[in-house]
C-alpha cells in the first residue's frame, strides 16, 4: 500500500510539471505570435524585394536557397527551433512530424465545421514548450500557391517545378490554411 501510494505521488508530480497554467499558456502564445510574426515579416520582405527586382522568376530561386537559412537565423535571434510546416508541401525538407500533421488536420477540420482555429502552446515530447500557429494564405501569396492559369502563371508554374519536383504547394485560395508554424522554445 505504501509502494502505491508513493508511485501516486511520483506520477502526480510527473503529471504537475507537464502541465502548464492558463496565464503560462498565454505568455508563450504572446511569445510564439511574436516570433511568427517577426519571420513572416523577415521572409515577407525579402520575397517582395526579389519579386519587385525580377518577378517569379527571382524570387522563386531566392525562396528555394533563403528560406530555410532566413528561418534558421530567426531560430538563432530568438534562441527557439522555428519551423513552418504543411500537408502540402513544396520543400521535402519542412515535413511535418505527427504531431504536426495532427494539428495541421485539426485546423482543417474546424475550419470545415466553420470553427475558428487559433494557436496551440503545449508540452511536447522532449518537455518543451510548443507553439504552433495557422499559416493562412494572404493574396499576394497566390502567385506562387494559387491555382495554375488563374493566379499563377504557366511560367511560373515551370519554374516551380523545375525546383520542386514533388511540389505540392498550389491550387490555393485567399484565405485557406497553408500549413503551421511550429515553435519550439528550448530550455
Amino acid at each position: 500500500m505504501k509502494n502505491l501510494l508513493l508511485i501516486l505521488v511520483f506520477l502526480a508530480m510527473i503529471s504537475c510539471s507537464n502541465s502548464m497554467t492558463d496565464k503560462e499558456k498565454q505568455e508563450y502564445t504572446d511569445i510564439g505570435n511574436e516570433i511568427s510574426q517577426a519571420s513572416f515579416k523577415a521572409l515577407s520582405e525579402k520575397l517582395t524585394a526579389q519579386m519587385k527586382m525580377g518577378g517569379t522568376a527571382q524570387a522563386i530561386p531566392f525562396c528555394n536557397i533563403e528560406a530555410m537559412p532566413l528561418t534558421q537565423e530567426m531560430s538563432e535571434k530568438y534562441r527557439v527551433n522555428i519551423k513552418r510546416t504543411s500537408n502540402k508541401l513544396r520543400n521535402q525538407k519542412n515535413k511535418p512530424t505527427e504531431r504536426e500533421l495532427e494539428i495541421i488536420n485539426n485546423y482543417h477540420k474546424l475550419i470545415s465545421e466553420k470553427k475558428g482555429i487559433n494557436p496551440i502552446v503545449e508540452i511536447n515530447n522532449n518537455n518543451n514548450r510548443h507553439f504552433y500557429a495557422p499559416i493562412v494564405v494572404k493574396a499576394n501569396c497566390l502567385v506562387c500557391h494559387g491555382k495554375v492559369g488563374e493566379f499563377v502563371t504557366v511560367k511560373t508554374d515551370s519554374i516551380i517545378k523545375s525546383l520542386y519536383p514533388n511540389d505540392k504547394a498550389i491550387g490555393y485560395n485567399e484565405g485557406d490554411l497553408r500549413g503551421i508554424w511550429s515553435i519550439e522554445f528550448k530550455k
